[in-house]
């Protein structure tokens, strides 16, 4: 397949399919005229990055979990950390949308005069308290 034909399998510009191959995530097969071949193993392999990049990897993370002769090398402990992370973005997101729909319906004359909005409030104010919360819930990782 010509690197247009995958990008319009993958939905992906060329422009970045040829970032890809420059960084080592796909390799294209040769050239027909000028435009890079791929085998039809690419596709697969754009739908693991993709995978990886919804799921927060960096593209060099991605990269160390494929390896150029298309097996994969996954960590584990890697995956397991990053479904860790998710699972506290998800409870972070979780109270927020909650807290945005009490402060949506709640009965107070001000929302400053909503004890559970004043919560909020405190929680939004303290970044730096956050972060360090988010470092000591953050398994290491190896």
């Amino acid at each position: 397949m010509d690197i247009g034909e995958v990008a319009a399998r993958s939905g992906l510009p060329a422009s970045t399919l040829r970032y890809y191959e420059d960084k080592g995530l796909i390799a294209s097969t040769g050239r027909r005229g000028l435009r890079r071949v791929f085998d039809r193993g690419v596709l697969e392999r754009l739908a693991l990055i993709a995978l990886g990049r919804a799921s927060g990897f960096s593209l060099a993370e991605i990269a160390g979990m494929l390896s150029a002769d298309g097996k994969l090398a996954i960590d584990r402990t890697l995956l397991d950390a990053k479904a860790n992370e998710l699972d506290h973005t998800i409870r972070k997101l979780t109270a927020l949308r909650d807290g945005l729909r009490h402060a949506a319906a709640c009965s107070a004359p001000s929302h400053l005069e909503c004890p559970r909005f004043r919560r909020i409030l405190a929680g939004a104010a303290k970044p730096g308290a956050r972060a360090k919360a988010q470092a000591r819930s953050k398994p290491a990782v190896s």
